[in-house]
């Protein structure tokens, strides 16, 4: 039950804990002291460094720690054409924090183009050469939940069916793009499907004049249109998170709202779920993973503190998952990254790699 491809039995999410060197280079670039080739030297390194650190842990898998990002998804957006990003009047609110006041509007025709994140995987392909480079951009669908409708521009897009045609093919571009230049591992991360299954989420929905129940299906088309005429022989994954922001969270609820939906219609090739703590629920949904068709990879090993998770008390969990789906579907990660901004979360980096190598050596036990 070894597997030889991804998503790996034991796997990574994709974000590390930013070391102090880029910390500091990050405020001499802010403050002119350098300039960005040498910012982008000190990333270079640093990225070198924590690449072989993930295989020190055992990992088949690699990510660049998104060490040259400030958000897990800002960053990228800003890439795009049509899309602006903008201070916004508050922050996203977490459970008892809020995030800087950042936001982005579409005010143009969306399109990929020369999206800079193709030279950072391609660096990262340089250096990986003893486990598979995965890359890690957001979700389609991201862009549009947060701001909906008013952070479109109605001159240019007066019908929203529109601006998703747009948004899929902006999406299945940028698969096509990261395939060209040699990537064979990428992964979607996606905080819309958990709000889709937070009561207190679907109730702002609503209140702002959206359904939710439409939106997962807009979603899905959306997703499945950008996955249209993907190679073979590239790994695309979900990943399904309910926020991470200095080790807090924004939504709860199990997975049943849109478990048919996202499960059941979505052709991605992999899952990646957060099963933390209760605020998941239970593996039931799980049911309507495709037999045969899909992997899913449970996030069991929390990055929300440094203590270490029971390895027994997993083993277990991945049994009671095996009701829902087949042993051989499931494969097992941290549940989230360790650092979706460039605060990070609250615990140290030795402990972050004791979770990472928790992760490795249970798949070796299990599988």
């Amino acid at each position: 039950m070894q597997r030889q491809h991804a998503p790996y039995r034991a796997d990574v999410v994709g974000s590390f804990l930013r070391p102090d060197a880029i910390k500091q280079a990050r405020l001499k670039f802010a403050s002119g002291e350098i300039d960005a080739g040498q910012l982008r030297a000190v990333e270079d390194e640093a990225i070198r460094h924590v690449v072989e650190q993930q295989c020190a842990c055992g990992l088949h898998v690699v990510t660049d720690g998104e060490f040259r990002r400030a958000w897990w998804h800002f960053d990228f957006f800003d890439g795009l054409q049509g899309v602006e990003r903008y201070d916004s009047q508050q922050g996203i609110q977490f459970n008892g924090v809020q995030t800087k006041a950042h936001g982005v509007r579409v005010t143009g025709k969306l399109g990929f183009g020369d999206h800079p994140m193709l030279a950072d995987f391609r660096y990262l392909k340089s250096i990986s050469r003893n486990a598979q480079p995965k890359m890690t951009i957001p979700s389609p669908s991201v862009l549009h939940f947060r701001g909906g409708r008013k952070d479109i521009d109605a001159t240019v897009y007066p019908d929203l069916d529109a601006y998703f045609d747009d948004l899929a093919t902006t999406w299945r571009d940028a698969i096509q793009a990261f395939y060209a230049a040699g990537c064979r591992y990428l992964q979607l991360d996606d905080t819309v499907w958990a709000y889709l299954c937070s009561d207190d989420q679907r109730r702002q929905i609503r209140e702002r004049g959206d359904d939710a129940d439409d939106l997962a299906r807009t979603y899905a088309r959306v997703l499945n249109k950008a996955l249209e005429g993907k190679p073979d022989d590239l790994t695309i994954g979900l990943h399904v998170c309910r926020g991470n922001f200095r080790s807090t969270w924004i939504s709860e609820g199990g997975y049943e709202p849109v478990a048919e939906v996202l499960f059941g219609t979505v052709n991605v090739d992999a899952f990646f779920l957060e099963y933390d703590n209760d605020r998941s629920g239970d593996f039931a949904p799980l049911r309507f993973i495709r037999p045969g068709k899909q992997q899913v990879v449970l996030g069991l090993i929390t990055t929300k503190n440094g203590e270490l998770e029971n390895p027994q008390g997993v083993k277990a969990r991945l049994e009671e998952a095996a009701k829902y789906v087949a042993k051989e579907q499931i494969c097992l990660s941290p549940q989230c990254g360790f650092a979706s901004t460039e605060e990070g979360n609250t615990l140290s980096e030795t402990q972050q790699w004791d979770k990472v190598r928790l992760v490795t050596q249970i798949a070796s036990e299990v599988w």
